[in-house]
């Protein structure tokens, strides 16, 4: 049967087998989970779980879209400077890391490798990053710069930042400290 034919229920259960995913993803990492270990979480049956979802990946991507969300989340907000620009760069920044560190860990791997392969999620953190600096430059803030390539660098040193720190298991508190420190000499080179 055709994959567009085959109709899947969307229930309670399908919002505990993507609870039970996450869990499962977050203790030990999405690259070892199995149907299997689902199954005996939750004991349920093989057919419960495939009238629901065809595979594990596509559980897996519905909870990578909820962690983008999540930490995008963060990240979003209107501009709201009441003091330095870059302060409140460096804030904005540093709490999507946060919310991004505290839901990658034993995570990591998949989300960074959905990461690379998603266009959509790209463009949609280069262009919040590029609405930075814009106002920053239409406030005579920073240099002239490119913003599209900015925003693009700005996301890859963020989200390189953020793999690595994960990775490496640093505790949050350091991780967002370093950050913070390396992110403002960023900042720093762009202050006019």
């Amino acid at each position: 049967m055709p994959e567009a034919a085959v109709s899947l229920i969307h229930d309670e259960m399908s919002q505990k087998i993507i609870d039970a995913v996450e869990e499962i993803a977050m203790e030990g990492g999405a690259a070892t989970l199995t149907v299997r270990q689902i199954l005996r979480k939750l004991d349920i049956s093989n057919r419960v779980f495939y009238n629901r979802f065809p595979n594990i990946e596509s559980v897996l991507d519905i909870v990578y879209r909820n962690t983008i969300v999540k930490i995008r989340t963060a990240f979003e907000s209107p501009i709201n400077i009441k003091d330095d620009f870059f302060e409140y760069a460096k804030d904005v920044v540093s709490r999507s890391l946060l919310v991004s560190y505290e839901v990658k860990m034993k995570f990591n791997q998949y989300i960074f490798e959905e990461d690379s392969l998603g266009e959509l999620n790209r463009s949609w953190w280069t262009d919040e990053i590029k609405k930075l600096i814009i106002y920053a430059k239409e406030h005579k803030l920073i240099k002239e710069v490119d913003a599209d390539t900015l925003a693009y660098s700005i996301w890859c040193f963020c989200r390189g930042y953020n793999a690595d720190a994960v990775a490496r298991g640093l505790p949050k508190e350091k991780a967002v400290e370093d950050f913070k420190y390396s992110f403002s000499f960023l900042l720093e080179g762009l202050k006019i």
